[in-house]
């Protein structure tokens, strides 16, 4: 093979690196610029810790590539230790003499065996795996020499390609330099062989690793990221981008210039990066992929409100930061959706720093569709609370707006100004609630924006909340009574959903959607038990022009998980049909038709054309399945859920709407049906008592007693809903106050969440007259 050059071992005893001569000149090029890096250094622990390209390590045990020069990556071998014996070494140099233009070095006893490569080619170095790091790690702990584990992270860390190849789980698996080409999910799949047990082992080992150690890894990332600045990524420069992320020295401020930039290149990747870089993403573990989340959002969070540790650079300096940032975290996140189930519930993307910003400022930028940054744009990082908040801010707006255009009209006309005219005055009587509410919505549609104060016929009652609560209470119970034939009660799921072939006046399911687009508007929680499908459907967009006579609405893309929640005896039998092994068509004898009941009739339709004649099978189930599930979703209730739908958009048409997930509108709309006593009694203020009052010790002594329904049913009659508002308990207003007469029974002002509670002499008699109030609890007070 021509010449060989001889390489004499390195020593710890030296630091001379000019004896190193291979035979081209790359080798010794390569030197004098890592020389001249050394002597820009102005860190004395860095400094020494360049001078040095050796590392003593117990054992190696795998053989990997990159191009850099051999004279930089020789690994030394404990002289004293398991050191290679001729025969090893022959066999390891042997296995790569089918490479053409490669000459091999000579190499002494107990080092690793390097390829020299002629005309440019890659070179072969040692990487160290798992086993010898460790050990390597080990040394450091017992002994207090961390030279082994330096050398290693500035080896490791070198190149992008390096990174990889260490790290690789397929050892034997050859990898070009120049990494894949990745066109395809499944080429992805196969590209994606990071050890991931490795990388956790090399990153926990920091927490045990001296600050000088972390201090090097961290220059050596930093400098690695300065060399990477290009358009075009390989496969292994996308597994060394994840290996970085899992840095845990990225939770530190300090380490942010560093981690700022590594975001910023993710972000810049192409699309195709970044589908290929979510698809790796999902083979991550949970507490890593926790881990990485909870530092890019402390890091939008102190990049937004700096702390006083003057780590950061100025704001107008580093505007790129929070952009860079949120787009890895749309990456991760995405990443989780696409995993079922997800890998983290969508609340933990939430970052609360951002309820403190000027959000409806953020929001208007975001409708004008500016070129600048918005975080409306990522709505996944924005809390439940701060959608409220936008929403709640939209709505007032568009109400004063309305309010203000009445008023000018009125001027104009040279009418006197009306207070009342700012407000939706519906005047309801109790005993006919459903149709007066509907007559009064029919009239009075133009003003649907408006804040609603409500009057009940007869009744002297002022509203200032608690009426309007009442009202939505009173007309939401009556429209969901079985005998009104509006929905049916599924006691499997404690859900309602829209009767099937139900037809007639659908102004009440109209009424509903109005419904439940004023509580959006005027913060009510309803007592609504719908299922997630219905919330999925009332945030699809319209399918076809809007409001034109092709236009569809609520028809959203459903599947078996969604049939659960409203039929699950069935959606368990089509699972166990998509499930089955055996012949489908000779053993069920389906055809593409099915039957339902409506109003005490059966009924059958034909999923397809001539449905009725082809069976199912094998091969077509999924189809079968698939439109079995979106006729009785989408198609035999679309009349009635497109009365609804628009209902609720007639008042609902704010663009932040667009913002909430279903389970999010479904707690915007209805609040939280659980909570807790204990936490009540700790935000409850009292008038004439004190909590050391034996009336409200017996009070609560009594409450605590009642089961969840007579929990909710107290929660009911003192505040007028049995649900806690979105931002929690804390958020209510809670009081007792005293009643001087004991022969009265406990009342409310559910306008105020006040409970008027007489001093009853003892425990028993506490419980009689409050289960009796409750029982009546109807009207403003009691009937």
């Amino acid at each position: 093979m021509g010449e060989e050059t001889k390489l004499p071992p390195i020593s710890n005893k030296t630091n001379d690196h000019n004896h190193l001569k291979p035979e081209n000149n790359v080798n010794g090029e390569f030197e004098q610029k890592q020389s001249h890096l050394i002597r820009k250094d102005n860190n004395d622990a860095a400094t020494e810790i360049r001078k040095s390209n050796s590392l003593l390590l117990p054992s190696v045990n795998t053989i990997s590539k990159t191009k850099r020069p051999a004279s930089h990556h020789h690994l030394a071998l404990d002289g004293n230790k398991d050191q290679l014996t001729e025969e090893q070494e022959q066999k390891m140099i042997e296995m790569k003499h089918d490479r053409p233009k490669l000459k091999l070095a000579t190499i002494p006893h107990g080092y690793l065996p390097t390829l020299i490569v002629q005309d440019d080619q890659q070179l072969d170095i040692g990487c160290i795996d798992q086993v010898a790091f460790n050990r390597c790690f080990d040394q450091g702990r017992q002994n207090g020499d961390w030279q082994p584990v330096i050398n290693y992270f500035q080896t490791t860390f070198d190149s992008f390609y390096q990174l990889a190849c260490t790290f690789r789980s397929n050892k034997d698996r050859k990898v070009s330099p120049n990494g894949n080409q990745f066109h395809n999910n499944k080429l992805s799949d196969q590209l994606f062989d990071i050890d991931l047990p490795y990388v956790k082992a090399v990153y926990n080992s920091l927490l045990s690793t001296p600050r000088q150690v972390n201090k090097v890894l961290l220059k050596c990332i930093t400098n690695l990221l300065i060399n990477q600045i290009k358009k075009e990524h390989t496969a292994n420069e996308l597994k060394a981008y994840l290996i970085l992320l899992l840095d845990p020295q990225f939770c530190q401020s300090s380490t942010y210039i560093a981690f700022a930039h590594l975001l910023r290149q993710i972000a810049f990747l192409s699309d195709t990066g970044h589908r290929i870089l979510a698809q790796w993403i999902i083979k991550v573990e949970v507490h890593f992929f926790r881990a990485v989340i909870s530092n890019i959002q402390q890091f939008i969070s102190l990049r937004l409100f700096p702390d006083q540790s003057n780590h950061l650079p100025p704001c107008n300096t580093t505007l790129w930061w929070i952009p860079a940032a949120t787009k890895v975290l749309e990456i991760f996140y995405k990443a989780s959706c696409s995993s079922t189930p997800n890998i983290l519930p969508f609340k933990e993307f939430y970052n609360d720093t951002l309820d403190h910003i000027n959000l409806i400022a953020d929001y208007y930028r975001w409708q004008q569709k500016s070129s600048g940054f918005s975080f409306c744009q990522y709505p996944f990082l924005l809390s439940l609370n701060a959608k409220r908040c936008i929403l709640h801010q939209d709505s007032e707006n568009q109400m004063i707006s309305t309010a203000r255009r009445n008023l000018i009209a009125n001027a104009r006309e040279n009418k006197m100004p009306n207070a009342s005219a700012i407000f939706l005055n519906l005047n309801v009587r109790r005993s006919h609630i459903v149709s007066d509410s509907l007559q009064e919505i029919a009239n009075k549609r133009d003003q649907l924006k408006k804040k609603i104060k409500v009057q009940f016929e007869g009744e002297p009652g002022l509203d200032m909340g608690g009426l309007t609560k009442e009202w939505f209470l009173l007309l939401i119970r009556q429209i969901f009574r079985p005998e009104y034939g509006m929905f049916n009660y599924n006691k499997m799921t404690q859900n309602f959903w829209f009767t099937m072939g139900r037809s007639g006046n659908l102004m009440e399911y109209h009424l509903i959607g109005v419904l439940m687009g004023l509580a959006v508007y005027n913060s009510i929680t309803l007592d609504i038990r719908f299922p997630r499908p219905c919330y999925k459907k009332l945030l699809t967009p319209v399918i076809g022009t809007s409001n034109g006579p092709q236009a569809r609405v609520g028809m959203a893309q459903l599947n078996l998980n969604d049939l659960q929640q409203v039929f699950p005896d069935l959606a368990h039998g089509l699972q166990e049909l998509l499930d089955y092994e055996g012949n489908v068509e000779d053993d069920f004898c389906y055809t593409f038709q099915l039957s339902y009941q409506s109003l005490d009739r059966v009924h059958t339709h034909i999923l397809k054309p001539n449905g009725n004649k082809i069976f199912v099978t094998n091969d077509n189930r999924q189809e079968y399945v698939q439109l079995y599930l979106d006729f009785l979703l989408n198609r035999i209730v679309y009349h009635q859920f497109s009365s609804f739908y628009y209902g609720f958009h007639s008042v609902c048409t704010s663009n932040a709407l667009m913002f909430l997930k279903p389970e999010e509108i479904e707690i915007l709309i209805c609040g939280y049906p659980n909570f807790d006593l204990n936490e009540l009694m700790a935000i409850t203020q009292y008038e004439g008592y004190t909590k050391d009052d034996r009336v409200i010790k017996n009070f609560w002594e009594v409450v605590l007693q009642f089961s969840k329904k007579k929990q909710r049913q107290l929660l009911s009659f003192v505040t007028g809903s049995d649900r806690i508002p979105v931002g929690g308990i804390t958020e209510m207003d809670f009081k007792i106050i005293r009643l001087k007469n004991t022969d009265y029974l406990p009342t409310s002002h559910t306008c105020f969440n006040q409970l008027c509670l007489p001093p009853y002499k003892n425990k028993h008699t506490l419980k009689k007259k409050l289960l009796i109030a409750l029982a009546n609890s109807k009207g403003f007070g009691l009937e």
